[in-house]
């Protein structure tokens, strides 16, 4: 009887695990009666989260052999001679009262979850490293600038020299992490305006190695156009100034062409960047306002897109939240996901030449066709990270 209010007492506590952790066990005394039996089998269930087996010697107290399934680490055969003090038994109780026996199963769903959720955590973050090595530029300068203040009365250009290290340290990154190329460097004109139209990533990232490449190779600045919330971001107006990064207006785009620089933009802009995908679709909507500025400013337009970028950053802005959000309030919020370090390949098409008989729709229309033909070249359609990783394992380029 004594044996039975104990074998209850555990069974209490213990026997919601029976069906969580469910072992083998088989009672070879007829005299038990099946109630018993099962208590046996819920007591010696609960036993397998004890390694040194100090449940399974509290049914001995019955008085017979028990056989234990060999999935246990203490499986065999225990003999009836067993016997657990009554103080140690209630010690393991009040353990497992407290929740400390459960301590153990808690550590093994957070090593579970941690496993389940590290790639994705992964894919979100790597977008914010591009962030944190724009800040890091924005720290180089300020550093950059402090440092050569008595100096700045003997140089002719301050930035200089601090552009060119920028652009070797993106050029690096781009180098190692995506093996960047740029084929067509040549049509980018040594002197003298042009207006590069390019097909703009979720993050133009891809533009950053080629204004680094343009700085390296060609001993230029590219001025570019910006979106005007970029403006807003804390920290980034020296980055911007540095860069000649302007936000758009037409008669700004024509002032700098007509002074001899290079202009970059992308007519897609956020829209194109949030809502775009591995399909590679041009939303440029019916905007005309780059060919206007190439038509006022009478320079040649050069087309370049970026193999794979869409395989290295990709955005959740298909969901219909993000879209809706953006058209109502020009919030440009959707996530994004990515820094898989796919090849990147930049492409520049042939210059289209200023042609005073063509009106803004017309080359607008004209420029996107060269743009389209660059992706429907070099791009395969849909997009594929898989394969977008393997061609950094290719030797040589394909002939296009």
């Amino acid at each position: 009887m004594a044996f039975m209010m104990d074998l209850d007492f555990y069974y209490e506590i213990f026997g919601h695990w029976h069906k969580l952790f469910p072992v083998c066990v088989t009672c070879k005394d007829s005299r038990l009666s099946q109630e018993e039996k099962h208590l046996l089998r819920a007591t010696v269930s609960i036993s397998s989260r004890y390694h040194n087996g100090t449940v399974v010697r509290l049914v001995c107290l019955a008085e017979q052999h028990i056989s234990v399934g060999e999935g246990l680490p203490f499986g065999r055969l225990l003999p009836c001679s067993a016997h657990l003090p009554l103080g140690e038994a209630n010690i393991h109780v009040w353990e497992e009262w407290a929740g400390l026996g459960q301590l153990e199963d808690y550590l093994s769903f957070f090593e579970y979850l941690l496993w389940v959720f590290t790639p994705l955590a992964i894919v979100f973050i790597l977008p914010f490293l591009i962030v944190i090595f724009l800040y890091l530029s924005i720290l180089f300068l300020h550093v950059y600038k402090r440092k050569i203040q008595l100096r700045e009365a003997y140089s002719n250009n301050l930035w200089d020299g601090a552009r060119k290290t920028l652009a070797t340290l993106w050029d690096g990154h781009g180098a190692i992490w995506h093996g960047y190329e740029i084929h067509g460097l040549e049509k980018i004109p040594d002197e003298g305006p042009a207006l590069i139209v390019y097909y703009h990533g979720a993050i133009p990232i891809d533009y950053y190695y080629f204004l680094a490449s343009v700085i390296i190779q060609k001993g230029r600045t590219c001025h570019s156009v910006a979106d005007h919330f970029l403006f807003k971001v804390p920290g980034f107006k020296l980055l911007l100034e540095v860069f000649s990064v302007i936000h758009g207006p037409q008669e700004e785009c024509v002032k700098a062409l007509r002074n001899g620089h290079l202009l970059g933009i992308s007519p897609g802009g956020v829209r194109e960047a949030l809502f775009s995908d591995e399909t590679y679709p041009l939303l440029w909507g019916k905007r005309k306002g780059f060919a206007q500025v190439a038509i006022d400013s009478k320079v040649p337009v050069i087309p370049m897109f970026t193999q794979n970028l869409r395989e290295g950053f990709r955005s959740l802005g298909t969901l219909r939240f993000y879209r809706w959000v953006y058209e109502r309030f020009r919030l440009p919020i959707a996530p994004i996901y990515g820094g898989f370090p796919v090849k990147f390949r930049t492409y520049l098409g042939d210059p289209i030449p200023y042609d005073p008989k063509l009106n803004a729709a017309e080359l607008a229309e004209k420029v996107q066709q060269a743009v389209q033909a660059l992706i429907d070249k070099h791009q395969k359609i849909p997009g594929n990270i898989l394969r977008a990783l393997l061609e950094r394992f290719q030797r040589e380029r394909k002939e296009d």
